[in-house]
């Protein structure tokens, strides 16, 4: 309980200084708030009573404590700001695209996490034998492509050359599918970023899953398990593969804040409907309010993953508890 309640504190701290930030960062830029939120062009057409509007609106006859103040209401109340691009509040633009990152980010996330994890074991258990030093070359070459460039080169294999998958999109345009056909339709589409994302997170989970399985293979209570005459596979996953996990779980959690930033290019390649492509339209619209809206929800989100995995690792280990 001590050890869940000094993590709460410190993402609680966290979280205040982020949105501390989230809040000052268009008031310490050049220029006024107004421009940094809306960009120059925007407020040069804009009328005397627009400008007199948003300047009521965001508070800003206001004192800076004030304003932090209606900030954190307004957050409260879910208003992050409005869209002068989609013309729309931004809460409601971002909900538009979150699921699609969640599902490619959760996806990808328990992909490369399960698979990493599997490999590694088969990896600690044949270590220095012909299948370890290939997986190990293998993903040691791989770790080295960044995920929109292992994207791009699935994009030209797989949906230019090959033309078996689909080049861009979440769903087909006007295709008007529905049930199956429509799940099918999403996979289709989800495969490639799905894979980009997947294998670029995989070395990670693999790399600490071999080598602390060697470590454990050495463990007494694996000796006693071999004495035993347990099969291999009982030896090598019910008790050195779960003890070689924990590592392996506070990896997922770091990991979620990786992808969650390598989605957003990913989602530029191949176009797909996520924050990524709601960050690239915004940035080229200068829409300021989406941006600041999307950088807060995946800071926020990557926080609560974080936290979660902190407390998951206890319940996989309650001897971790007592270092508090």
């Amino acid at each position: 309980m001590k050890r869940h309640a000094v993590a709460v504190s410190n993402y609680i701290t966290a979280f205040i200084i982020i949105i501390s930030l989230n809040f000052l960062l268009p008031r310490l830029m050049p220029g006024n708030p107004l421009q940094a939120i809306y960009g120059e062009e925007a407020l040069i057409a804009m009328t005397p009573e627009l400008k007199a509007e948003l300047i009521s609106r965001f508070g800003l006859d206001k004192s800076l404590c004030e304003q932090f103040f209606n900030y954190l209401m307004n957050l409260c109340q879910g208003d992050l700001g409005y869209s002068y691009y989609y013309n729309a509040p931004v809460f409601e633009v971002i909900l538009g695209a979150l699921p699609w990152t969640i599902l490619l980010v959760g996806a990808a996330l328990v992909l490369s996490t399960t698979l990493g994890a599997v490999l590694g074991v088969e990896a600690g258990w044949r270590r220095g034998r012909a299948g370890d030093k290939v997986l190990l070359a293998g993903l040691m070459v791989l770790n080295g492509f960044p995920d929109f460039f292992i994207g791009m080169l699935l994009l030209l294999i797989f949906g230019v050359m090959l033309n078996i998958l689909p080049l861009s999109g979440a769903v087909s345009p006007y295709a008007n599918l529905t049930g199956v056909a429509l799940l099918w339709d999403i996979f289709k589409h989800l495969l490639l970023p799905l894979s980009a994302l997947t294998l670029a997170g995989i070395t990670g989970s693999f790399l600490l899953t071999r080598n602390t399985m060697i470590g454990v293979l050495r463990s007494p209570f694996v000796l006693t398990a071999r004495a035993k005459g347990l099969s291999p596979a009982a030896i090598r996953y019910r008790h050195a593969g779960r003890n070689s996990l924990l590592p392996v779980v506070t990896r997922a959690g770091v990991m979620a804040g990786r992808m969650a930033t390598g989605v957003l290019f990913v989602e530029m390649v191949f176009s797909y409907p996520g924050l990524g492509h709601l960050v690239n339209t915004a940035l080229t619209a200068r829409d300021y309010p989406v941006l600041q809206g999307v950088f807060l929800v995946i800071t926020v989100s990557v926080l609560t993953i974080n936290l979660f995995t902190d407390i998951l690792y206890t319940r996989l280990d309650p001897r971790v508890s007592y270092a508090y």
